[in-house]
């Protein structure tokens, strides 16, 4: 089978690569996708949905009306946002976290999508064409728990094993017991738990390597930052809120500032004409995955530092997953082998109070050696 990761830079390439594994257009899909490149048929957008998980959420202004905020006696505070996204803000710290299964289930390549309860969890099966099934297990707040794959004969490969992270998470369960908000803030607070104590990484590459350019780079260069090892030594493996949590842990990988995708002031769309510049990192993606289908990659979204800090941390966090929706829904890249987080205001890569584009931007990075 042929490269495509060298398609881009091949003399006379023109044409937009596309996995040839996708189907494009399923019978009975009543919002079927046009292909991209010309200005009859737009870059593919999905119309949003009035109901569900994916409430028609168009700006930060209707966002913030339909928050619903509690504060406790100690200090704490809970904003439970209406698509299944809670922020815990406690002792100057604060992180947002979401339903790990509600992207999975936005992909154009299966044959079905249902879910079903296991004791206090919830199952979502993904069954691929190729009756390969995705196995994304997530508590009752909906953070993940594990996700697996099952291949056609029956063989189970583990992706993402964050069980132990329940063992943690004793205060967060207290709490929601005494403020009676139920298991929404439980993730959030296990997460808050889960910093590991890490000293920064020593990174003896070149800083054009470490943190990659995307306007800037080829198709070698980002293959090479998805595919290349730690900088600096692992000591063991971590779950996967471990590494949500500890900045200096994700920085012993390299990672891709998707710099040519911006995002307006207040916003976490991606307007049409940008889906293109996605194509790259699809690629360098895909290359990856093929080589290993087990690989995991995290798409970080950030902001700048204009507004709250609540409103900054779900913007991050919509800003990542649209992303990671459109690499999949677009592209084809296997939703079961990313996952997402929006970090908000904290790792500003310009330092400026004021509106800077530069941050913000949406960043990936290969995260398997640390899991």
């Amino acid at each position: 089978r042929p490269d495509p990761g060298a398609a881009r830079n091949a003399p006379g390439q023109n044409k937009r690569w596309r996995n040839p594994n996708v189907r494009r257009q399923p019978p009975n899909d009543p919002d079927p996708p046009s292909r991209p490149g010309t200005a009859q048929n737009p870059a593919f957008v999905r119309k949003p949905q009035t109901t569900g998980p994916y409430s028609n959420l168009r700006n930060l202004d209707q966002l913030k009306a339909e928050r619903k905020k509690v504060e406790t006696k100690r200090g704490s505070v809970i904003i439970k946002e209406p698509d299944q996204r809670t922020i815990v803000k406690r002792n100057n710290k604060a992180f947002i976290v979401h339903n790990e299964s509600n992207r999975l289930r936005r992909t154009r390549n299966v044959k079905s999508v249902r879910t079903e309860k296991q004791g206090r969890n919830n199952v979502t099966i993904i069954e691929r064409p190729n009756n390969v099934q995705i196995y994304n297990i997530t508590d009752n707040s909906g953070q993940l728990v594990k996700r697996y794959r099952r291949d056609r004969d029956g063989r189970e490969t583990v992706l993402i094993d964050n069980e132990s992270r329940r063992k943690k998470s004793r205060w967060g369960r207290n709490l929601a017991i005494g403020l009676g908000v139920g298991a929404g803030i439980v993730a959030g607070a296990a997460i808050l738990n889960s910093v590991v104590d890490v000293p920064p990484p020593r990174v003896s590459i070149p800083r054009e390597k470490y943190v990659v350019d995307y306007e800037d780079a080829d198709d070698e260069d980002v293959y090479e930052a998805f595919s290349a090892p730690p900088v600096d030594v692992i000591e063991r493996r971590y779950t996967l809120d471990e590494v949500r949590a500890t900045h200096h842990l994700r920085e012993r990988m390299r990672r891709v500032d998707l710099s040519d995708i911006t995002f307006d002031t207040g916003s976490w769309e991606v307007a049409e004409g940008q889906y293109a510049k996605l194509e790259r990192a699809a690629r360098g993606l895909q290359r990856v995955i093929e080589r290993n289908p087990n690989e995991i990659f995290m798409v970080e979204g950030y902001t700048d530092a204009v507004g709250s800090e609540e409103d900054n941390l779900s913007l991050s966090d919509r800003r990542a997953e649209t992303v990671a929706v459109i690499l999949s829904e677009e592209f084809g890249v296997p939703a079961e082998n990313l996952t997402t987080q929006g970090y908000g205001e904290e790792y500003l890569k310009v330092p400026t109070d004021g509106p800077e584009r530069l941050n913000r931007r949406v960043a990936i990075r290969r995260i398997t050696p640390l899991i």
